[in-house]
């Protein structure tokens, strides 16, 4: 099941279609799961929590994909992750929503990070839809990066706009996080051949937990 907002009203996104999917797509290996990820905060977690009750199936959220204009900018799962339950992905799902795609320019990101997964990933990439791997740390991030696929990172509160993996990998923070900016105007994460890795600072209410977490592995800094 999912949800399906035309346009979102949300700051950091901006007028943009986005997509919720059913919290059992999130993998219970992730280090945020019903714990400090950012979409249990109260607004994002209230449109999560009705997908059970008002949710689309997925061939109304096919439907609503292929009715974005062509050309246009979207977001899949502002909550929840790719389709399959817990670890699993789920392919044939995966592939209807790429094809559903065509034409436009959908992103999102996985905490389902298995590598036999990421040749799919690749030709999803290949075919228009970007899906970013998730990293929790900055010594994490590097181990994603070898694979070649785009990558962004939680980092502590603190860092700087640039900083560097133990690898000597770029990190840039979000522009949203420190200038009003939005993802509409930024598309930085709809970038698969970008030079970077997206750094998003630890968030949310719940944040000082996600910092935490964050700092297990901490970006250098260059002087």
């Amino acid at each position: 099941m999912y949800s399906f907002i035309q346009e979102s009203s949300n700051r950091k996104t901006g007028p943009i279609p986005v997509v919720y999917s059913a919290r059992e797509t999130c993998p219970s290996s992730c280090p945020h799961y019903r714990q400090d990820c950012y979409a249990e905060d109260f607004y994002t977690r209230m449109t999560w929590d009705k997908i059970p009750l008002r949710g689309i199936n997925l061939a109304d959220l096919l439907g609503k994909i292929k009715s974005i204009k062509p050309g246009a900018f979207w977001r899949f799962n502002i909550a929840g992750d790719l389709p399959g339950k817990n670890e699993k992905l789920d392919w044939i799902t995966l592939k209807k929503i790429i094809s559903a795609n065509k034409g436009r320019l959908g992103f999102t990101y996985t905490h389902k990070k298995n590598p036999k997964y990421f040749d799919k990933y690749r030709q999803s990439i290949n075919q228009g839809f970007i899906i970013n791997l998730s990293a929790d740390d900055a010594g994490e991030a590097d181990k994603l990066a070898d694979s070649g696929l785009p990558v962004t990172c939680i980092v502590p509160i603190d860092t700087p706009v640039k900083s560097f993996t133990p690898k000597g990998r770029l990190i840039t923070v979000c522009p949203a996080q420190f200038k009003d900016t939005t993802c509409l105007d930024c598309q930085l994460c709809a970038k698969p051949s970008r030079a970077v890795i997206v750094g998003f600072r630890a968030h949310g209410t719940r944040r000082k937990i996600t910092d935490a977490k964050a700092r297990r592995v901490i970006p250098l800094v260059r002087v």
